[in-house]
């Protein structure tokens, strides 16, 4: 497999992202609403894009869009069909993150748990690194 590397989870990334040995996790929740959005916005090439940028309450905040490109430094991790990207200074920040979609009676997000971060802000979008 030159292109792509599968694992149990039937969650595939791209090779570069494999030998470095970095993975982020989308879980089933966050793969079916991204399916989700590609039906509503009617593109079939509609991504999760997570960045970290330096800032925030915390040192680093997360910034979360909805794309349809890939750039030349971005390494991109798929399940169920459904795609996440980052790129590849964001990556080892959010190295073993589990990206995740939670719907409750005050509201639906995207949410990240990442092993790499010591402390968060309430927000849930920015945190400081241990």
């Amino acid at each position: 497999m030159t292109d792509t590397q599968t694992t149990q989870t039937s969650l595939t990334t791209t090779a570069s992202a494999a030998a470095n040995g970095m993975i982020v996790h989308l879980t089933d929740s966050a793969a079916a609403r991204l399916l989700v959005l590609r039906e509503k916005e009617g593109n079939p090439k509609l991504m999760l894009r997570v960045t970290v940028l330096g800032g925030g309450c915390s040192g680093f905040q997360y910034q979360l869009d909805v794309t349809d490109t890939v750039n030349a430094d971005d390494v991109t991790f798929e399940k169920n069909g459904a795609a996440l990207v980052t790129d590849d200074v964001s990556l080892p920040f959010i190295n073993g993150a589990e990206i995740d979609f939670v719907s409750d009676m005050m509201k639906s997000a995207f949410k990240i748990r990442n092993p790499n971060a010591a402390a968060g802000c309430g927000c849930g979008k920015s945190f400081s690194t241990k």
